[in-house]
C-alpha cells in the first residue's frame, strides 16, 4: 500500500507556500509605503494556487482546436502583479497603507487556517498510527 503526502495534505501545502510568498510581498509593499515612486505588488493568489497544484500527477489542460482560448492566457502562474490605487499619491507611490494592511490580515487569518487543516491532518495519521 502506497502513501503520498501530497495527495493526503491536498491543496494546503502549496497554499501554505503560496500564503508565506504572499506575506513577503505585502511586508515589502508596507516597508516601501514612503519610498516615492514605488508600485505596490501582489500575488494573484486563486490563478498561482491552480498553477501550483497542477503538479507532475496533474493533467495539464490543453487546447483541442485551433479556435479554442490557449490555457496560458488565463493560467498566469506564480507572477507578481502590480495592485491599482484607488487614489492615486503626488510622489507616485502606489502603495496604500490601510489596503495593504487589511490584505496581510486576511492572507495571515487564511495562512492560519491552512495551518491548523494540516495540523488536523497530521493529528489524524498520528492517531492513526497509534492504532486508537
Amino acid at each position: 500500500m502506497s502513501f503520498s503526502f501530497d495527495s493526503y495534505l491536498g491543496v494546503h501545502q502549496p497554499a501554505l507556500h503560496l500564503r508565506a510568498k504572499r506575506a513577503q510581498v505585502l511586508a515589502s509593499n508596507l516597508a516601501n509605503v514612503d519610498t516615492p515612486h514605488f508600485k505596490a505588488r501582489d500575488i494573484n493568489f486563486t490563478d498561482a494556487l491552480k498553477s501550483a497544484s497542477m503538479g507532475p500527477g496533474a493533467r495539464a489542460m490543453r487546447a483541442t482546436h485551433a479556435k479554442h482560448i490557449q490555457p496560458e492566457q488565463f493560467i498566469s502562474g506564480y507572477e507578481l502583479k502590480y495592485r491599482n490605487p484607488y487614489q492615486d499619491s503626488l510622489d507616485g507611490n502606489t502603495v496604500e497603507h490601510q489596503v495593504e494592511m487589511a490584505a496581510y490580515s486576511d492572507n495571515a487569518m487564511r495562512y492560519l487556517a491552512s495551518l491548523r487543516f494540516v495540523s488536523g491532518k497530521f493529528n489524524t495519521l498520528r492517531t492513526a498510527i497509534k492504532g486508537q
